[in-house]
């Protein structure tokens, strides 16, 4: 049998671990962590937000949206991913798309993503829900939230909320969620190519410590999850006691059962030591991909139903306030309009009651749309509104060049040679970039602050 010599780059007591594995190659899996060469690029379109990737791709054969690329190009300089047409993923998570394709879901369903930051998941199951049903993003660090919400923003759809909560936080709202995603913090050794600096920080004992937290993160928001209900778990680990044993935990713990997935090329199913549990590990040099497990499980037992105090909602906007935004939203009929701090945001009419059972227990980040702020008989429109899909179409289009579209992204001042004066969206190949005021001797730069790109070249 070969002999594994420590290499720098791949602990030697990881790889001893992983032999005891079935499926485990472990030539392959040492070559493609010592190979020198470009890491593997992917990115995944956005279905709402349809345009012409600017760069060589080939697909990714479990995503129908994911794409390989050829090279890594400057993203920060591409205003196609500042409008939100794609979003630059790892492409083993992407197999989340088959996992919710799998399972059975009401056709409008409430779906919490755990541990939504930055985006990558979140955006993909809002691709899934295809604007029907709502998506709760949640992320447990403050610093990091409020990228998860840009990126929400930039994605497009309105039935979206953003939390920034503890896990044990979510038992407030028991038995509410359809679906429960929890990509959960781990110990990071899927990354080790990605990140070389991490492969210092992975030891042992640090397994264990994220394998408890894990346990934890999963005894906490299982409250929330409905009768029937699926979670799906998912680590960029290769530790067993990261993946299958938790699995195996799960099942000792909770009456729960596990749901099959269908499998691609080179992806591992492996079963838990204990249940059975069936899970899916992804290994470089066997995938093109980094190193990723998932796994689905059902819950079987009646969840405890807590009723939910109704609240008298006086914040809805008044029939002025929405005869004002008739001209700046598509169509507003199945929208509720409320305020809050002196902004409008349009809410799904259909998943409005759910808003409020979450607003009275959690903390919110991002709620539906901002749409913005009433001044006198008009609306000073906010960012959001821009990104959006229920943003007007006949509100003025102002597509401009890849030059101008950088210099907007960057908050200088603009030209724009367009007739009509007043609001408008700059656009790039016909996607939003955000707002502009034309005036008569000048254009007014409405992009935030905090996204205009600081970097020249």
């Amino acid at each position: 049998m070969h002999k594994y010599i420590a290499m720098p780059q791949v602990p030697a007591s990881l790889v001893e671990q992983l032999k005891q594995l079935p499926h485990f190659n472990e030539e392959t899996f040492i070559a493609a962590h010592l190979a020198d060469g470009k890491s593997i690029v992917s990115v995944r379109s956005n279905p709402f937000k349809p345009a012409e990737l600017p760069f060589p791709s080939s697909p990714v054969q479990w995503n129908n949206a994911g794409y390989y690329l050829s090279e890594r190009p400057s993203f920060t300089f591409d205003p196609l991913f500042h409008s939100g047409c794609y979003y630059v993923q790892e492409a083993s998570s992407m197999f989340l798309q088959q996992a919710l394709q799998t399972i059975s879901l009401p056709g409008d369903p409430v779906v919490l993503d755990l541990c939504g930051a930055p985006g990558g998941k979140s955006t993909l199951i809002s691709s899934f829900l295809n604007q029907n049903g709502l998506l709760v993003a949640n992320e447990i660090i403050k610093t990091r939230v409020n990228v998860l919400a840009d990126n929400l923003d930039k994605w497009g759809p309105a039935n979206t909320i953003v939390t920034n909560n503890d896990p044990r936080d979510f038992a407030r709202l028991p038995a509410f969620f359809d679906l429960i995603v929890a990509d959960a913090p781990c110990s990071g050794s899927g990354m080790f190519r990605k990140d070389p600096a991490s492969i210092n920080e992975w030891s042992e004992d640090n397994v264990r410590l994220c394998s408890q937290r894990q346990q934890r993160i999963l005894a906490d928001v299982y409250p929330a999850l409905k009768e029937n209900g699926t979670l799906i778990y998912s680590t960029c680990s290769y530790s067993e006691a990261e993946n299958e044993l938790v699995l195996d935990w799960l099942l000792e713990t909770f009456h729960m059962e596990s749901i099959r997935l269908p499998l691609f090329e080179g992806i591992v199913e492996t079963t838990s030591p204990g249940r059975g549990a069936y899970g899916y590990r992804f290994y470089p040099g066997q995938v093109e991909g980094e190193g990723f497990f998932i796994a689905c499980l059902r819950k079987t037992t009646p969840a405890t139903v807590k009723a939910m105090r109704k609240q008298d909602d006086r914040t809805l906007a008044g029939k002025q306030e929405r005869d004002i935004l008739r001209s700046w939203v598509i169509d507003i009929s199945g929208l509720q309009i409320f305020r809050f701090n002196e902004e409008l945001y349009a809410f799904p009419e259909s998943h409005y009651n759910d808003f409020l059972q979450i607003r009275q227990s959690l903390y919110i980040r991002k709620s539906g749309v901002k749409l913005g702020r009433i001044a006198g008989k008009d609306l000073v429109p906010d960012h959001q509104l821009a990104l959006s899909l229920i943003v007007h179409d006949k509100i003025p289009r102002f597509d401009v060049t890849k030059e101008t579209a950088l210099d907007y992204l960057r908050r200088n001042e603009i030209r724009i040679d367009a007739a009509i004066h007043g609001w408008g969206m700059v656009c790039f190949e016909g996607h939003p970039l955000g707002w502009a005021k034309v005036l008569p001797n000048r254009v007014n730069n409405y992009l935030p602050k905090e996204l205009r790109i600081l970097r020249q070249s």
